[in-house]
């Protein structure tokens, strides 16, 4: 998914140090090998949750895609569960890592793009755990806990960066529209994977621009409260995510 070209340079440099420097320990040089092993399941994990489907993938199919022994997994991780734990706390410090108002300044129409692109990527990257969400948690009571303390975090932050754009002359809503939009907000973007993974003709092949007709549903829902001087600028936002329903269910 190639979306990071038209990022600012700040929020690169944020996500690129939460990726590359917290998400990617293995790169660096005074690591030894038996972390470099590990770092290898999460990411190979990764990919083949995200390609086959969590409960498709056994802990003997990453090992034989590694070319390791199961024994040599299990050295590292006791079961897959772990490995879907530790991949859950990669995705916490992602999404962490940008939803925060800037600290020297209103916050701009551009810094709403660059929050939608900034979730887009991180639902990108993480989809297995949007797709595969509630067997997930049924099948792991620690990992249910940690998702509703971060769905609550989520939530206040989203209510947070709302009255930043309100304050910034760009919405106009009150307590309680502020509430009932974060929350739905909320309850499209977590849905919005498995939304198309049940309704694509080709589901294991969700694409980029169908992710982003996702945030094109959260700014319809922002639309009435968009405030006049705002609204050309948001309307131009809207075009960038937009697609067409036929092509998202291709």
């Amino acid at each position: 998914m190639s979306i990071c070209h038209c990022w600012p340079i700040p929020l690169l440099k944020r996500l690129r140090y939460y990726r590359h420097h917290l998400l990617s320990r293995a790169a660096r040089p005074s690591m030894a090998p038996r972390t470099k092993t590990r770092e290898r399941i999460v990411q190979t994990s990764l990919e083949l949750f995200n390609q086959q489907g969590e409960r498709s993938v056994t802990t003997n199919h990453i090992a034989a895609h590694m070319d390791i022994s199961p024994g040599n997994l299990y050295y590292h991780f006791a079961n897959k569960q772990v490995i879907i734990a530790e991949l859950f706390r990669e995705y916490e410090l992602l999404v962490g890592s940008f939803l925060t108002l800037p600290a020297d300044r209103p916050p701009t129409m551009e810094d709403k793009r660059d929050y939608f692109l900034a979730i887009i990527d991180a639902m990108w990257r993480y989809r297995f755990l949007h797709r595969d969400l509630e067997h997930l948690l049924t099948s792991d009571a620690e990992l249910a806990a940690r998702y509703r303390r971060f769905s609550y975090r989520c939530l206040m932050q989203a209510m947070t960066l709302y009255r930043g754009f309100i304050k910034a002359g760009i919405l106009k809503m009150d307590e309680s529209q502020i509430e009932w939009t974060s929350l739905n907000t909320w309850i499209v973007l977590t849905s919005w994977v498995r939304f198309l993974c049940t309704n694509r003709e080709n589901s294991t092949h969700v694409n980029d621009e169908a992710i982003r007709r996702g945030v094109y549903q959260v700014l319809m829902l922002e639309s009435s409260f968009v405030a006049p001087q705002a609204r050309e600028a948001f309307d131009a936002l809207c075009a960038t995510f937009h697609a067409s329903l036929p092509k998202i269910l291709e």
